[in-house]
């Protein structure tokens, strides 16, 4: 069985999909510490050319909460309808804008104030629409000691699911041993999405922004492309790449 996780994601980046579609099962953590200034409520879109952050407007509380502790603003319900209108008036003239639209309205109407139970919805909508098989599960649902810390707890979570297979996203490359996993017989690997292009608005392209701009101006054939697009690296480039990050960090 083949095994991922991720954070919570605002209307993440294909890459996230593209993850989630090459695993059997998939982890979205709600019970690790929200961190600002991330990806976990907010994304970018595309308005007038121009790549500009959407924004879930969240209740005042302690920053060293969980995400599945912190709620919504109580100024959500009108901000909402604020974001809605900001997201159609960008994307009116895409060519899938009338399929996608009540897909992402259906998302932010979503009558939850719980900051992940919220996203976790709009990232199983959109598992729909892109046609992804994979499980998703809640990290906090799974019978293991919460208090492990990142090697061991996603090894703890692999050993518990009986994964063979743990694929991380390449930007983590140095953060996991690929011999501590392979001790408790299980392969690690890294997921590298290939950048695909395609015909915004404008002649210039603008990468990695929400999934609902991609889905915006593709049909489902292109995404399911896309879906497809990555590589896994081989334990000899993982070797590589991590001897470039040493080397980078020694001429720091």
């Amino acid at each position: 069985m083949k095994l991922a996780i991720m954070q919570p994601y605002f209307f993440p980046y294909i890459g996230y999909f593209k993850l989630m579609n090459a695993v059997d099962e998939f982890i979205v953590y709600d019970n690790i510490e929200f961190t600002k200034k991330g990806w976990i409520n907010r994304n970018r879109i595309l308005v007038n050319g121009k790549d500009e952050f959407i924004t879930l407007p969240l209740k005042k509380d302690s920053d060293f909460l969980d995400v599945n502790d912190r709620f919504l603003a109580e100024s959500w319900s009108q901000d909402r309808s604020k974001m809605l209108n900001r997201i159609k008036e960008s994307y009116r003239k895409a060519p899938c804008f009338n399929e996608i639209f009540p897909l992402i309205e259906r998302c932010i109407l979503f009558e939850e104030k719980n900051l992940f139970d919220f996203i976790f919805n709009s990232i199983q909508e959109i598992k729909n629409q892109l046609g992804i098989k994979t499980i998703l599960h809640k990290s906090s649902e799974i019978p293991i000691d919460h208090k492990l810390k990142s090697e061991e707890k996603v090894i703890s979570i692999c050993k518990k699911l009986e994964a063979k297979q743990y694929i991380n996203p390449f930007g983590g490359i140095s953060l996991y041993n690929v011999e501590n996993f392979a001790e408790q017989n299980i392969e690690l690997t890294f997921l590298k999405p290939n950048l695909t292009t395609y015909l915004q608005f404008g002649p210039s392209f603008i990468p990695y922004l929400s999934i609902m701009d991609t889905l915006m101006f593709n049909d489902h054939t292109a995404m399911s492309e896309m879906l497809q697009s990555f590589r896994l690296l081989t334990d000899n480039e993982i070797k590589i790449e991590l001897a470039l990050i040493s080397e980078n960090q020694e001429n720091k």
